[in-house]
């Protein structure tokens, strides 16, 4: 219990580096069309990505059901989105050391969601399907879908 503590706190921090790291980037326009605009919602894709890894590894520290499937889902959304990039379905905005980070990141989560290594709710098949899924939706809809 000690040892997920101690990761979950690891992945806690990071993720709220990271958050602030990329809340800071997001430019706010000035006028009411350029809200509606979908470059300003663009903006919002890597804080998406640290607030899934907020919310893993808070679900991480305290023990919860879901947790796998939280790590799962933000394991996948991290590393779709270089593969994304290097495939050249869209230009990543997530800045180079913050894509080196997160995949570091994502790798664990996902080794943790998989192995189940802390006996938290067994990840099923249909589990780790719709969390690969759900990171395709959520890497296209903040980078591809315009």
């Amino acid at each position: 219990m000690k040892k997920r503590k101690t990761i979950a706190i690891l992945l806690l921090i990071i993720g709220i580096v990271l958050s602030i790291a990329f809340i800071v980037k997001i430019d706010f326009p000035q006028g009411f069309e350029a809200y509606f605009k979908r470059e300003y919602y663009n903006q919002f894709g890597p804080l998406a990505i640290s607030v899934e890894l907020l919310i893993a590894s808070y679900y991480l520290f305290i023990g919860h059901k879901k947790t796998n499937f939280t790590l799962a889902l933000f394991g996948f959304t991290a590393l779709l989105d270089p593969i994304f990039n290097q495939i050249g379905l869209f230009n990543s905005i997530v800045p180079l050391s913050g894509t080196i980070i997160l995949s570091f990141c994502a790798l664990l989560c996902l080794w943790l969601a998989f192995t189940n290594i802390y006996k938290l709710k067994r990840l099923s098949i249909f589990a780790a399907v719709l969390s690969a899924v759900l990171g395709v939706f959520i890497e296209l809809f903040f980078n591809y879908l315009q």
